[in-house]
C-alpha cells in the first residue's frame, strides 16, 4: 500500500486522487475479481440489490462523484456493521492494493477518475435537517440505530470518506436506475443543505480495525465441532435449507453437537463472530474438508443473510454432507436478539437490520 493511500485512509480524505494506479489497473483483472467477490451482492452488472440491498455501482451520478479514495477505502476497509466486509489484506481480507485498484478500474468501466469535487462544507441547520430527513429519507436510509433498505448514512465508515459535496450531488441528482430519486426541485436548496448537516452530525469514531493475524480458519486450536460429546440438535428446516435463529440458539444454549461456519470474509470474522464458529469464507473453501462428514449438523451463517452462507451450503451438499443448513435470519439478527457474540476491542454496536426487506428490481437508466 502506498504512503499516499495510507495517509488518505488515516485522515479520511474524500478528495484524495491516487488516480494513476487505479486508472491503469487492468479492467479484465478487476472484472474477474468482481465476479468472485462482489457480484453476489452488487449484481453481475454492478446494478446492485442482488443481496442485502447492496447499492448499485453503475449509476452515472455515483461514478461521476465517487473518488478513488472513496472506492479504495470502501473495498479495503468495508463498512463495519453492514454486509460490506473489508477485502484489503491489511484487515484480514484477500486483496492486495493492486487488486483493489483493478476493482476500482472495473467499477469505473475503465474510465478515468472523476474531477475532484469542491470541498464546500454545508452550513445547514442540523435541527431542521433532522425533520426533513425523518419526513423524506428515514424510510430508506434508516436511523443511527436501525438500517434501512438503502445505504446506511449513519455508518461511521461511510461518513469518514463521503464528503458534503458527494452527499449534495447524491441528494440533488439521485441515483438513476435505483430507488434513490433526485430531490432537486422537490426540496429547497436550503433544505438539502440542512439534510447534509444533519447526516454529517451522525458521524462517530470509526471502529478500530482488528489485527489481521494468521487466517482464522479451522485449526487444532479452534475446535471444529462444538460440544463433541453433546447430543445432536433437531432442526425443522424452512424450504429444506434454512434453520431459524431460535432453533440454532436453542441448540447452542443446550450445548448440542454441531458445526457453525462463518461464511463471511475473514475480516468480518475478526471483527465479531459467534463464539465457537469457524471461518470458511465463501470465496475460499479450502478448509471445508476439515469439517467431519459423518452426519454432524453443519450450519453456515452470514449477514446477507443467505448469499455467502448459501455458497458454502451448496458446496457442502455437493460434497455429500447430509445435515446442512443456513442460519435463516443471519448473524445480525442473532446479535440483535442478544445471543452470544465475540467482538474485537473497539467495535461499535451493530445497527439493527431493516424491519422489512423490500426487494428492488433495477430500472435501466433513460437513454439521452
Amino acid at each position: 500500500m502506498t504512503i499516499v493511500r495510507l495517509v488518505a485512509l488515516a485522515t479520511g480524505l474524500a478528495f484524495f486522487s491516487a488516480a494513476p494506479a487505479a486508472a491503469t489497473a487492468p479492467v479484465e483483472t478487476g472484472a474477474a475479481l468482481y465476479a468472485k467477490y462482489c457480484a453476489l451482492c452488487h449484481g453481475k452488472n454492478l446494478e446492485g440489490y442482488a443481496a442485502d440491498n447492496a447499492p448499485a455501482l453503475s449509476s452515472a451520478t455515483f461514478r461521476a462523484t465517487a473518488s478513488t479514495a472513496f472506492l479504495q477505502y470502501a473495498i479495503e476497509r468495508g463498512r463495519a456493521g453492514t454486509a460490506m466486509a473489508g477485502f484489503g489484506k491489511a484487515v484480514g481480507g484477500p486483496l492486495e492494493p493492486a487488486e483493489v485498484d483493478a476493482l476500482v478500474s472495473f467499477i469505473r468501466g475503465g474510465a478515468t477518475p472523476p474531477p475532484v469535487l469542491p470541498p464546500r462544507a454545508s452550513k445547514g441547520d442540523v435541527s431542521n435537517g433532522a425533520k426533513v430527513y425523518a419526513a423524506h429519507c428515514e424510510t430508506c436510509h434508516g436511523t443511527p440505530e436501525r438500517r434501512g433498505n438503502a445505504v446506511h448514512l449513519a455508518n461511521p465508515m461511510f461518513l469518514e470518506t463521503a464528503s458534503d459535496a458527494y452527499l449534495r450531488i447524491a441528494i440533488a441528482e439521485g441515483r438513476p436506475g435505483t430507488p434513490m430519486e433526485a430531490w432537486q426541485g422537490k426540496l429547497g436548496a436550503g433544505e438539502i443543505e440542512d439534510v447534509i448537516a444533519y447526516v454529517r452530525s451522525l458521524a462517530r469514531p470509526v471502529p478500530a480495525a482488528p489485527a489481521a493475524g494468521p487466517a482464522a480458519s479451522p485449526t487444532p486450536t479452534v475446535p471444529i465441532v462444538m460440544n463433541p460429546s453433546g447430543r445432536p440438535p433437531e432442526f425443522s428446516l424452512r424450504l429444506g435449507r434454512y434453520a431459524s435463529v431460535a432453533d440454532v440458539a436453542r441448540a447452542y444454549d443446550e450445548k448440542r453437537r454441531f458445526v457453525l461456519i462463518d461464511a463471511r470474509p475473514t475480516s468480518d470474522y475478526l471483527r465479531m463472530h459467534i463464539p465457537g464458529a469457524i471461518s470458511v469464507p465463501y470465496f475460499d473453501m479450502h478448509d471445508l474438508g476439515q469439517v467431519p462428514n459423518d452426519g454432524t449438523w453443519v450450519i453456515a451463517y452470514c449477514v446477507c443473510p443467505h448469499e455467502e452462507s448459501g455458497r458454502v451450503l451448496e458446496e457442502l451438499r455437493t460434497r455429500g454432507y447430509q445435515n446442512t443448513a443456513i442460519l435463516d435470519e443471519g448473524f445480525f439478527v442473532w446479535a440483535e436478539q442478544g445471543h452470544p457474540v465475540l467482538a474485537a476491542a473497539g467495535q461499535a454496536p451493530i445497527a439493527a437490520p431493516p424491519a422489512k426487506v423490500v426487494p428492488f428490481s433495477p430500472v435501466p437508466a433513460a437513454t439521452p
